[in-house]
């Protein structure tokens, strides 16, 4: 039976410290393990900045900043009131399927936004979103806005 008392460490579990520095005979005299002279065997090399490059101008300073910003969220795609009142006719409903059924938006258009201050002849129907000016028209001539 195991106790802790008869509990004895392997003989190979432990290394010897590696001594370095102390002249030729010990095998890590002269460069000590560093290798070459240069950069890397001078002290402190090993707590360089992530982004040194050796002492050249980084290449991230090289580059210009990108300036200015984009929006992360497309824009939706717009759609002329005067072309509802050519290819829609009286009483008809505009919705996003609609529009894309009459190809007057792509077929992987995510939103729509009608837009546009043509007098309107037709009463319609919008479904879609609409701008404050052609919603008051899309009123005036008889249609209707959902909000």
């Amino acid at each position: 039976m195991i106790t802790l008392h008869t509990l004895k460490k392997h003989p190979k579990s432990t290394h010897r410290k590696k001594v370095v520095g102390r002249g030729l005979g010990s095998g890590h005299g002269t460069y000590s393990t560093r290798g070459g002279k240069g950069q890397t065997a001078r002290t402190g090399h090993s707590k360089m900045p992530a982004g040194f490059e050796g002492g050249r101008q980084p290449l991230v300073r090289q580059l210009p900043k990108n300036r200015g910003f984009r929006s992360p969220n497309a824009k939706p795609a717009t759609v002329r009131l005067s072309v509802l009142a050519q290819k829609f006719g009286a009483g008809e409903t505009v919705t996003v399927a609609e529009l894309k059924k009459r190809k007057l938006v792509s077929a992987d258009t995510a939103s729509v936004k009608v837009v546009g201050t043509a007098k309107l002849a037709v009463a319609l129907h919008v479904l879609v979103p609409i701008s404050e000016n052609s919603g008051k028209l899309v009123v005036a001539a008889g249609g209707t806005v959902k909000k």
